[in-house]
């Protein structure tokens, strides 16, 4: 059997997935991308090879996906991010008609084919107001670990208003509320609410549809599953494995470079 997988590298995460011919999972890796990408690239996908007890020479071919793709340098094929969620979630949710990928630099909005592949899709490159980052920036600003943000901010009762648009000055605006005797609980339920109302502005310009699928980091957040919900107004397709969603997808188009016949270019040179 020949395995096929994809390396997703992110700008704050990297993730790898091993797929099997019936296109299920069996390795799967999460770690922290860190300042060298090339490492992180090769440590993810050598810890799913290990979770599965199989050798690089077992998988017929790698796609490197991500912000960092290029820097998978065993990989035999890039592609795009955007082409990975898509897919992935199509796989992972069949009825998808739009994704929602929520990074720790950049948020995506696409409209998908029933096939996965892209039919549209906009992105907000030009300010992270609406992604990790921005939650990043408050878990600073008030001690608080990534991973406790989304249920410390769903015991809100009265959450302030959260007026910046820009990242850079998140911050100081936290720590603003908290010198007004804010609690805790009301300024990080107004971060949540402020990233949903500029990403359902993001999926607007692609159209929303029921079938919506949560993908990325930040779908791992229950605070942010649950202000995105409330402003769509509809429940969206998450998975505890939506924040793997990208290196799924690229493992699945390298599953057809396998049943393709395409031969590996690039085998990695194991330490």
């Amino acid at each position: 059997m020949k395995y096929s997988a994809g390396v997703d590298v992110g700008s704050t995460q990297t993730k790898a997935v091993i797929i099997d011919e019936d296109k299920n999972i069996v390795g799967r890796s999460l770690i922290d991308t860190g300042a060298d990408v090339v490492k992180a690239a090769e440590t993810s996908y050598q810890i799913a090879l290990d979770e599965m007890s199989v050798s690089d020479d077992d998988v017929g071919y790698v796609i490197g996906t991500g912000y960092g793709r290029y820097k998978v340098t065993f990989g035999d094929r890039q592609v795009t991010e955007i082409s990975c969620h898509g897919r992935g979630a199509v796989h992972m949710f069949p009825d998808t008609k739009t994704v929602l990928d929520m990074g720790g630099q950049d948020s995506k909005a696409i409209a998908v084919e029933p096939t996965g592949e892209i039919k549209d899709f906009c992105m907000n490159d030009k300010c992270a107001a609406g992604t990790g980052r921005f939650l990043g920036a408050a878990s600073i600003a008030l001690d608080i670990p990534l991973g406790d943000l989304g249920p410390v901010a769903l015991n809100s009762d009265k959450p302030v208003r959260i007026s910046t648009t820009c990242t850079v000055f998140a911050e100081a605006e936290v720590l603003a509320w908290l010198g007004k005797g804010k609690t805790v609980e009301d300024i990080l339920w107004g971060v949540h609410q402020s990233i949903a109302a500029r990403t359902f502005g993001l999926l607007r310009r692609v159209g929303i549809h029921n079938e919506l699928t949560f993908t990325g980091g930040v779908a791992k957040n229950v605070g942010m599953i649950k202000a995105m919900e409330d402003k769509l107004d509809f429940k969206m397709n998450v998975s505890d494995d939506s924040h793997y969603m990208g290196a799924l997808g690229a493992a699945l188009f390298a599953r057809d470079s396998v049943l393709a016949g395409e031969e590996r270019k690039t085998q990695m040179e194991m330490a």
